[in-house]
């Protein structure tokens, strides 16, 4: 009788062990489960902190970061600063400490150079022990930057008027008007040409522009003036754009890239719809940007539809089979690079994505001694052949590597996977040394369209997109070839209006460029 129940207890307590055991390896389970969670959400944390902040923030602690969210207007100046600290102030930072102040930078030597003398005051012209007069012996100089507010007037065009004293018949003559970019426009072509740079250049809304005029010379003028005027210009610059769009097909070598921008439409009541900007341009040739209402494939396979020379992009899908017969699509490898260096930024301490940076960094290290020796194309692609492509080998082997060890779903994971799926777009490019090896240089020239959308906010209308991406071309065009905005459109746009259209192409930005410079030698 006494052994039975104690028979019984041990299995009670047998199946209790099993369950409590089974419990312990699902709270094990979901433990770990809930560590990779937290440590994805994590990473997407940071990376919304990176794209909050910029690149720039790429460098910053997690301290920074906590100092940085408290700020409600943080601008990107101060970002950009902080994050070119040294590591020791970074530190301090951390730490809550006082950072220094960053050193002053000098002025530009060739801007103009008005000098005040401060003369000492009479009790000083003395000396205090003998009587005499003291000598000038030299000036403590100091320099600071000074500006003139912009002079308005009111420019008065009287007009010749003759007339025939004994033939009253032939009626009077009056002198021609000059071309004029509107036509019995208030404004001269300078204003006008002021406030599209503003625009453009300055990201300056509109109604901005409005209110500085008002505070300057107590005249505003009417927003619907200024906006017809942007669309006025835009409309005019749309053919050169046409034309540039013909050279930049032509040339053989295009980078494209994209980037939303809210538009105001009945399409969806109440609220912006999110368009986009599509840019192709090439690193030596034009700038082209084209409006369109949605990201479909439907905007790069019209515009590419008879292209046959290499296109260079990101990995957006879009950009697939589409093209002329014969085009070779290829991909970025700053693209792959950021991804691996996210995931560097996440963990701190990952030795697969430092080793693929690494290995990345020895290639562009290649790219870096070709600019250095002022390689052309062919030399660049023999310095490629002989140098960067027995590097590719090992990279793609270090990112098997890599991919191997990490979660699909993290960061280092999703850049491995993202740079073996474009693996064979990255290989044609050390063939090539035309091709350069990101598109870097497409991505700076919609860094002001990122730009003046959180000025601006959104495009007024569908008919205003092409327009404003008319603007956006030329402007774009002339920043990357060093030509004058202003004096540009200052001798451009007035005459386009009565321009005879085959001869369109002599006002690309590049051919006004080649024209001035062949008229100065």
């Amino acid at each position: 009788m006494s052994t039975a129940p104690a028979s019984h207890s041990s299995a009670d307590c047998g199946e209790d062990l099993q369950s409590f055991r089974r419990e312990v390896e699902y709270l094990r389970h979901e433990l770990k489960r809930s560590q990779r969670e937290i440590e994805l959400l994590r990473e997407v944390i940071r990376l919304m902190r990176l794209e909050k902040y910029g690149p720039s923030a790429e460098a910053l602690s997690e301290g920074q970061f906590a100092l940085l969210d408290q700020e409600l207007w943080v601008e990107a100046g101060e970002v950009n600063a902080e994050a070119a600290l040294p590591e020791q102030e970074k530190q301090a930072t951390d730490e809550g400490k006082t950072r220094q102040r960053p050193v002053r930078t000098e002025l530009p030597k060739h801007l103009p150079r008005r000098e005040t003398i401060l003369s000492c005051p009479p009790e000083q012209c003395r000396c205090q022990q003998c009587g005499k007069e003291k000598l000038v012996i030299g000036f403590d100089e100091s320099e600071r930057l000074g500006v003139e507010p912009a002079v308005y007037y009111v420019e008065v065009t009287k007009r010749e008027k003759r007339a025939c004293a004994d033939c009253e018949e032939m009626g009077v003559s009056a002198a021609p008007l000059p071309e004029r970019i509107v036509e019995k426009g208030l404004l001269t072509d300078e204003v006008a040409v002021d406030v599209i740079v503003s625009k453009m250049c300055d990201h300056l809304p509109l109604y901005r522009q409005v209110e500085r005029m008002e505070r300057a010379c107590d005249y505003s003028p009417a927003l619907s003036t200024l906006s017809d005027l942007m669309m006025r210009a835009g409309s005019l610059l749309r053919l050169v754009v046409d034309a540039q769009a013909k050279d930049l097909l032509a040339g053989g070598y295009i980078q494209a890239d994209e980037t939303r921008v809210s538009v105001q439409t009945q399409r969806t009541p109440g609220r912006n719809h999110q368009a986009y900007f599509w840019q192709y341009s090439s690193p030596n040739g034009p700038v082209v940007f084209e409006f369109r209402m949605g990201r479909e494939r439907a905007g790069p396979e019209n515009f590419l539809r008879d292209f046959r020379g290499t296109l260079q992009s990101d990995g957006y899908a879009a950009y697939d089979k589409i093209g002329g017969k014969g085009m070779i699509h290829v991909c970025c490898l700053a693209h792959i690079r950021r991804k691996f260096h996210d995931a560097l930024q996440l963990h701190p301490g990952d030795a697969h994505a430092r080793a693929v940076l690494e290995k990345i960094g020895g290639i562009y290290a290649i790219e870096r001694e070709a600019r250095e020796l002022g390689l052309d194309a062919e030399a660049r692609g023999e310095l490629r052949r002989s140098k960067s492509v027995p590097l590719l080998g090992p990279l793609r082997e270090l990112i098997l590597a890599a991919q191997s060890k990490a979660p699909p779903k993290s960061q280092l994971g999703k850049a491995c996977q993202y740079a073996l799926k474009l693996w064979q777009r990255l290989v044609p490019i050390f063939e090539n040394g035309r091709i350069e090896i990101d598109n870097n240089v497409a991505e700076n020239a919609m860094r002001p369209v990122a730009l003046g959308r959180k000025n601006w906010l959104h495009v007024g209308s569908e008919k205003a997109g092409p327009k404003l991406a008319a603007l956006a071309s030329v402007v774009e065009t002339c920043k990357r070839h060093g030509i004058d905005v202003r004096a540009y459109l200052l001798d451009v746009l007035p005459r386009l209006a009565n321009w005879p259209t085959h001869r369109v192409q002599e006002l690309r930005p590049l051919a006004w460029q080649a024209a001035k410079a062949s008229a100065a030698a």
